[in-house]
């Protein structure tokens, strides 16, 4: 399952996975190569839930500093979708793994482009397909409710994925997004937008950043996330942002809440910069907690 580059639903024939190399495994832990709809090798990693079993049945367990593991989420699997530049082995990203895994299991990946994972970054467009194939994969693997929560470009993009592959996800946590395309009017941005615009930039995202960027313009011109967000719906959405993010200022967090309606809840965090690197565990907590009640 995902979308074209224009924003339409696209099927894939096969399975998620067809076709990828062999899943690895290692403990409570897998490994592989997920295939999108068109074509792209997305390295991929699902951990199971702490103390569970991979369909969510086990009964609960004692974590490293005596607390209870919450076991109240059956079935659930947390998608999660990282930020520009990011990949799934960054120390940022496995620590929000690390806290969601007390709440149900756990898939990360890189989107294309980044890491280990084959293509180059689009910026939010068609990441929708890297998303969509984790997405699936947490499915085949017997889970029964799956939340995607994404930070900054992956914010956006589980925004987009929501609205454009309806009822394919039950809840949808996006953090430190932006509401519009284009924006440049914080120095971050700016800089953002060179990176990616300019091939002396795209040299130093792929050599400095290990992120490969691909240097067509979008064409054309994806659903922006303000626009996917009243597509959501009945889906829950959760909009979380910090009052000090540098990228985005909170007029991107509440126009998507305004957006949402009823079926939205907005989080302004006091004192949180700009998404995984900014968020404390007990936000990551939280988040937890409410996607585990949603989903229910």
């Amino acid at each position: 399952m995902g979308t074209d580059a224009a924003g339409h639903v696209a099927r894939s024939t096969t399975g998620p996975h067809s076709g990828t190399r062999s899943v690895t495994q290692g403990g409570a832990s897998m490994r592989t190569f997920l295939r999108t709809a068109d074509g792209v090798a997305i390295d991929s990693v699902y951990e199971r839930r702490e103390g569970g079993s991979p369909n969510g049945s086990g009964k609960g367990s004692v974590n490293g500093d005596g607390k209870g593991v919450r076991d109240d989420s059956p079935g659930l699997a947390l998608v999660v979708a990282h930020g520009f530049t990011g990949d799934a082995d960054r120390p940022h990203v496995r620590r929000v793994a690390r806290v969601l895994a007390r709440y149900g299991a756990v898939v990360t990946f890189s989107f294309r482009g980044h890491g280990r994972s084959g293509g180059h970054s689009t910026v939010g467009d068609r990441e929708v397909l890297d998303l969509a194939a984790a997405v699936g994969w947490a499915r085949e693997l017997g889970h029964t409710r799956v939340v995607t929560v994404g930070f900054s470009m992956g914010g956006s993009v589980v925004l987009r994925h929501a609205a454009l592959e309806a009822g394919g996800v039950d809840a949808v946590v996006s953090v430190s997004a932006p509401a519009r395309w284009f924006y440049r009017g914080t120095a971050p941005m700016r800089r953002l937008h060179w990176l990616v615009t300019r091939p002396s930039g795209r040299l130093v995202g792929r050599y400095g950043l290990r992120t490969r960027i691909h240097h067509r313009q979008w064409d054309p011109v994806p659903l922006s996330p303000v626009e996917a967000v009243p597509r959501i719906a009945p889906t829950p959405l959760l909009v979380v942002h910090g009052d000090r993010d540098a990228y985005f200022p909170l007029d991107h967090p509440r126009m998507l809440a305004d957006a949402a309606g009823e079926h939205g809840e907005l989080w302004v965090e006091h004192g949180m910069g700009h998404a995984e690197n900014a968020a404390p565990e007990p936000l990551l907590g939280r988040i937890g907690d409410w996607a585990a009640a949603q989903a229910g």
